[in-house]
Order: structure tokens, then sequence, then C-alpha cells
């Protein structure tokens, strides 16, 4: 699978409370509507900005803080192709693969706001367009990237009729 998109950098610590604001709790029924807040309280108008394929980067410990499996659904409804980071809080990289957001650790200080990055999920390779380097990440285990191929585990389970590792 092949990503391509701008990025959108942010730092250490992002918790699903920058992601997926506690004061906008009530929209949990609407996920369609709280992925107009994605961001917000890290970037006022990423939400606004960010297109189809985009990447958000991150620092250390991306998505720390409650279990809302809606934190990365909402990144993934603003057409972000994939998280980016030096690494995640476990229990947000488990969510995100399950409802299909790539989430890829790999050293971001070298990525830029803005940098055009392709990144060959099959491979590991993040090749940053902008600068002509290439970054390798850690590479998924296969069963993760049939899952995100499938569009997340669900999606994974209903199309072979049941979790499938092979």
């Amino acid at each position: 699978m092949i990503l391509e998109g701008k990025s959108w950098k942010f730092g250490d610590d992002i918790s699903t409370d920058h992601i997926a604001p506690g004061r906008l709790f009530h929209l949990r029924s609407n996920l369609p509507e709280l992925a107009k807040h994605v961001l917000e309280d890290a970037d006022p108008e990423f939400a606004e900005k960010v297109q189809k394929g985009d990447f958000v980067v991150g620092g250390n410990n991306f998505g720390l803080g409650s279990s809302r499996e809606h934190a990365p659904t909402i990144i993934k409804m603003a057409g972000v192709g994939a998280v980016l980071a030096k690494s995640f809080a476990r229990i947000f990289f488990r969510n995100a693969i399950n409802v299909g957001l790539p989430v890829l650790e790999c050293d971001t200080d070298r990525i830029r706001e803005g940098d055009v990055l392709r990144v060959d999920l099959s491979a590991g390779v993040i090749e940053n367009k902008s600068t002509g380097e290439k970054l390798d990440f850690v590479a998924l285990p296969d069963v993760m990237i049939r899952i995100l191929n499938d569009g997340g585990l669900l999606a994974h389970i209903e199309k072979h009729q049941g979790f499938k590792f092979d």
C-alpha cells in the first residue's frame, strides 16, 4: 500500500483530548460533526486545511490519555492517510489499526511541516519528496497490513467470515 500527502507537524504528548476535544464529548454519537474539530486544540485550523491523504506527524507518546476509539476514527474521517510518530500510546495504536488508520513509528525529527511524503507500507520506507531523504519506519506485521487494506478490523472480519492470520 502506497500513501502520499503533505505533513502536518505536531509535538510530543498529543493526547486524545487534543485529537477529540473533551468539551465536545456530546458529539461522540455524531462522528462526522466531531471530525470537523479533529486536533483543533493542537491546531485550530487543522480540520479546515487538511487534505485527503495528508499525514499527521507527531513526536513521542502520540495518542496518550483515554481509550476513546473515536480519536483515531475522526482522524481517519478527516482524510488523514496515516499518523507518523516517534512513539504511540499503546491503546491509541491498537484502536487506530482496528479502525483502519495506519500508525507508523519513525524518527519524525527530519520531517518538516508541509513536506510531501510518500509512504510504502509494505517496504517500511518513507520518502520525503520535499527533501529527497528516505526514512525507515518500524514495519507493521503482515496481519496488520491486511487489516488496514481491508479497512479495519471489523471490515477484515466481515470479509473473511472471521479473523485470518494467513
